[in-house]
């Protein structure tokens, strides 16, 4: 159960960095980072329990919007969603390879809107980027010389998660503070 911190109390100026993602199931996370690992583009691979698919990125906010995004959690609604990873990229200013649907499923676009919808309802502004649905495979690369994996990875997404990135507002090691699992 989360609890929100009241202005004026201890902690009430607490920072967290969170942010909104499909969170791959054993299996998938296997195939993700076997993927990271095989990928010819130099680099440092994302961790494997930092891989996953960012819905929205409220990014560093007070611990009570954190709370209340983590409260309101459940209250987005989606079935599994069936998502092909067939495809390869970077992002050049952010020095990503990541791997990503060429077809991006309806679903999983309107839980992205969901997810954006419930960060405005929690007073939390998102940046206005289109949704661009990718796991970070690898930091500092470059840009991979084919543009899809040898094995296209099929991902059932059922696991919704709200992260915590670090501590304190600072970048670091992820803590989920709330999930909801269909399937």
């Amino acid at each position: 159960m989360s609890r929100s911190i009241e202005a004026g109390k201890p902690g009430a100026n607490a920072k967290k960095r969170v942010f909104f993602a499909l969170w791959p199931d054993e299996p998938t996370r296997t195939a993700l980072h076997h993927l990271a690992r095989g990928v010819d583009v130099g680099g440092r691979g994302v961790p494997r329990a930092h891989l996953h698919l960012t819905l929205a990125f409220p990014g560093t906010i007070d611990a009570a919007r954190a709370d209340c995004l983590a409260e309101r959690l459940p209250s987005l609604h989606f079935d599994p969603i069936p998502i092909l990873l067939d495809r390869l990229g970077h992002f050049a200013g952010a020095r990503v390879a990541w791997a990503g649907p060429s077809h991006c499923p309806g679903e999983l676009r309107r839980l992205a809107e969901q997810a954006r919808g419930l960060c405005l309802a929690c007073g939390v502004e998102t940046d206005d980027r289109p949704f661009e649905p990718h796991v970070s495979l690898r930091r500092f690369a470059r840009p991979p010389a084919v543009d899809a994996p040898e094995s296209p990875i099929h991902w059932f997404a059922d696991s919704l998660v709200l992260v915590e990135s670090g501590c304190g507002g600072h970048p670091g090691a992820y803590r989920v503070l709330a999930c909801r699992t269909r399937g």
